[in-house]
């Protein structure tokens, strides 16, 4: 950290501080421009007391949403930094297919701030790749998600807690029926690590929460392995309600 403090008005000099979303000329490499800040759409109170999802202002506190009294989750919550919108999705764009992976520590800060309870004694896993994905991308957003995570909150990272045994199609336009097959068989605990997961309470973490599906999966096999809680933390969730 120090010799980053020393370095940062040089790298500064080579590498002007620009905002990652507009190019707007930025004072320090800490992340957006003003106008880009007030474009992301952060989640408040009040939520559904099993997912977070936000209500409108006057439901009343313990409210539980539609989607969970019609098929209650088996995570313990959800901690997301922002809700899907057109500039959460530029960002997610350039830091997973852009390779702007000095995007994660901002990311990351974001869901932090989201994470009520989770510090030490806690796990931080990320969800995982397929091997050969890994191999063309060169990373796991998710991983370096939760890398920076686990710093932040003082937690233990690990990081090859879950396994992707079979390469799974694109989930996006299948039912629920079908993204259950897809993901059937395909996410599993590494049996390496199976036995630090007893009684553990877990931050599972991914770059963007859609139908929930894969974080579904991961959810279940933790808890198969013993794990007595997990919260999925994103950085952004997709709602039906926050489309634009």
């Amino acid at each position: 950290m120090a010799l980053a403090q020393t370095l940062a008005p040089l790298v500064d000099l080579v590498f002007p501080p620009r905002c990652p979303l507009c190019g707007e000329g930025l004072t320090a490499q800490l992340g957006l421009c003003g106008a880009c800040w007030s474009e992301l759409v952060i989640p408040a109170e009040p939520c559904c007391a099993l997912c977070q999802r936000p209500f409108s202002d006057g439901v009343a506190e313990q409210s539980i949403c539609a989607p969970c009294l019609a098929s209650a989750p088996r995570h313990d919550g959800i901690a997301a930094g922002t809700l899907y919108n057109e500039a959460s999705r530029r960002l997610v764009l350039a830091f997973k297919h852009g390779q702007r992976i000095a995007l994660a520590p901002m990311m990351a800060r974001l869901i932090s701030a989201r994470l009520k309870e989770a510090g030490p004694g806690w796990l931080v896993v990320p969800v995982p790749l397929h091997r050969w994905r890994l191999w063309r991308r060169g990373f796991n957003q998710a991983g370096l998600l939760a890398r920076e995570i686990a710093r932040l909150r003082s937690a233990e990272l690990v990081v090859d807690g879950l396994q992707r045994r079979k390469q799974t199609p694109s989930l996006g336009g299948l039912g629920r029926k079908a993204r259950a097959r897809a993901l059937s068989g395909a996410i599993g605990i590494n049996p390496r690590r199976k036995a630090r997961f007893a009684g553990s309470r877990v931050i599972l973490v991914d770059d963007v929460l859609t139908s929930g599906a894969t974080s579904a999966a991961c959810v279940s096999a933790l808890k198969r392995a013993g794990a007595e809680k997990v919260v999925v933390a994103c950085f952004a969730r997709v709602l039906d309600e926050v489309t634009g």
